[in-house]
């Protein structure tokens, strides 16, 4: 399949939208913001903390879109400003690594559409948006599977072996199997 990456800025809103509500909230009505600061508050519309951080360009995600211009995942990524909470926090606080110009917190394919190389061209795009952005340091927090049946609606964060296949380094391990992973992504020449 042909797949295409953009920003999810207002123009794409209604794309994503409807990706989520296709698969009903994702997670149980998460609409993207576990990893923002509004999580966890208690009488909130996620849809429409999501829609508003989207709308005044508070969040940051690379949709992927099929040939039918349907979106069929994305791959979420900030400032720590912008998600500030991670997996792992107590280990990961115990030796933090160098605070990072930007996390790559979570991804999802819709079920149907898994196994495609939707999440590789995820993290592409969000690599290629994050270079648009001046680059930094990126930090991920996520899980080993060689070796281990791990299923696929459980790696939200994807694995650190397709992250290895874009040059991250593992940095520390932060639980059994996950592992916060880094690299340096350059600024265009231009």
């Amino acid at each position: 399949m042909l797949y295409t990456t953009r920003p999810l800025d207002a123009s794409a809103w209604a794309a994503f939208a409807e990706l989520v509500e296709r698969n009903n909230g994702i997670f149980g009505g998460c609409w993207c913001i576990g990893y923002h600061p509004e999580r966890g508050q208690k009488g909130i519309s996620h849809r429409a903390v999501k829609e508003d951080r989207v709308r005044t360009d508070r969040a940051h995600a690379a949709l992927v879109l099929d040939e039918n211009g349907l979106a069929q995942g994305w791959c979420q990524y900030g400032s720590p400003k912008e998600l500030p909470a991670i997996k792992h926090k107590r280990e990961y606080d115990k030796e933090a690594p160098p605070r990072p110009d930007w996390r790559i917190t979570c991804f999802y394919v819709d079920p149907k559409h898994r196994g495609l190389g939707i999440a590789r061209a995820a993290l592409d795009g969000a690599l290629g948006q994050i270079a648009q952005a001046g680059g930094g340091l990126v930090e991920a927090i996520s899980e080993v599977t060689t070796g281990r049946q791990a299923p696929g609606r459980f790696l939200f964060s994807a694995t650190v072996e397709l992250f290895e296949q874009f040059g991250f380094t593992r940095n520390r391990q932060v639980g059994k199997h996950a592992w916060i992973v880094n690299r340096v992504v350059a600024k265009p020449i231009r």
